[in-house]
């Protein structure tokens, strides 16, 4: 009878013990996808930014060499992703794509101008930064006829991104809370079963550390499981997204995936641990009686 009790007693322990490492890794899981969801959102609020271009128009009598180095000289500045120059003919070939031929029929001279169009960092796509841009390129007068940009698009862009920044800020903080506490329940149940055994080691004289010392062990095994399951588990999505939809998949830098990962096992251990040291606390100051 006693070896039958045993034997149920370690199968029920040993169901409590998946339970805990389940519920972990699922709650860290879902964390993992946030960060995952935050990492690419800045990607692709940096992509947007890094598309609004500013248009240099210059002056029909500008010489080809001093244009090449004003070109040149955008190119090596910091705000600068990218420049490129294009002629008065690919200017009017690109208006004739967008109007059609008839549109331009009547047109006896090419009136466009060339221009150089720069796309600049996302850092600098800011509507100040773009405005000193504009100002320090409209200063030379000798070549550039104009400086535009749509500034309208900008301003659109910031006020979408401060939107997504802030409204991820607060849904990563709520979820955040929600995950501390469904792990914190989820131990402190696992933990209600062993109450008995945590209150008889006080009774015979043992310190609350020793007391605490195997639970906090077997929390900091827990943890890591758990989070390496909920490390492989997101490996498994990104994989499936990147083979499904390449072009999300580019958006991912997996440096920054990796020391998610790694956040999500020191996170799983962390909360593990800390919550067993207080679940453990509390059946340690609780009476005998209170117990039951």
């Amino acid at each position: 009878m006693s070896t039958a009790m045993t034997s149920a007693d370690g199968k029920r322990l040993r169901t409590s013990y998946f339970s805990v490492i389940l519920s972990v890794s699922l709650v860290l899981f879902i964390l993992g996808l946030l960060g995952i969801l935050v990492m690419d959102a800045q990607k692709l609020s940096n992509y947007v930014k890094e598309h609004v271009q500013v248009t240099v128009f210059l002056h029909d009598d500008a010489a080809e060499p001093e244009v090449a180095a004003l070109q040149e000289l955008i190119k090596e500045a910091v705000f600068t992703k990218s420049v490129r120059y294009v002629s008065k003919q690919a200017a009017l070939d690109s208006l004739r794509k967008d109007l059609g031929e008839d549109a331009l029929g009547m047109l006896e001279s090419n009136p466009l101008p060339a221009s150089l169009d720069i796309k600049v960092k996302a850092e600098y796509a800011g509507a100040d930064s773009l405005k000193k841009i504009k100002d320090a390129l409209a200063g030379n007068q000798q070549l550039i006829s104009e400086v535009t940009y749509k500034e309208s698009e900008v301003e659109q862009i910031s006020r979408n991104s401060r939107s997504l920044a802030l409204g991820l800020l607060l849904f990563s903080a709520v979820l955040l809370l929600i995950a501390v506490a469904l792990i914190n329940n989820t131990i402190r149940l696992s933990l209600h079963s062993s109450r008995f055994v945590i209150k008889s080691m006080q009774l015979v004289g043992a310190t609350r550390g020793f007391i605490r010392a195997p639970f906090i062990k077997r929390s900091f095994l827990h943890g890591m499981i758990s989070g390496l399951l909920a490390s492989g588990l997101l490996m498994v999505i990104l994989y499936l997204i990147a083979d499904r939809f390449p072009e999300i998949g580019q958006l991912s830098d997996f440096r920054a995936i990796a020391l998610l990962m790694c956040g999500i096992i020191g996170l799983g251990v962390l909360i593990s641990a800390v919550s067993t040291f207080f679940a453990v606390n509390k059946y340690l100051s609780l009476r005998t009686e209170e117990l039951y």
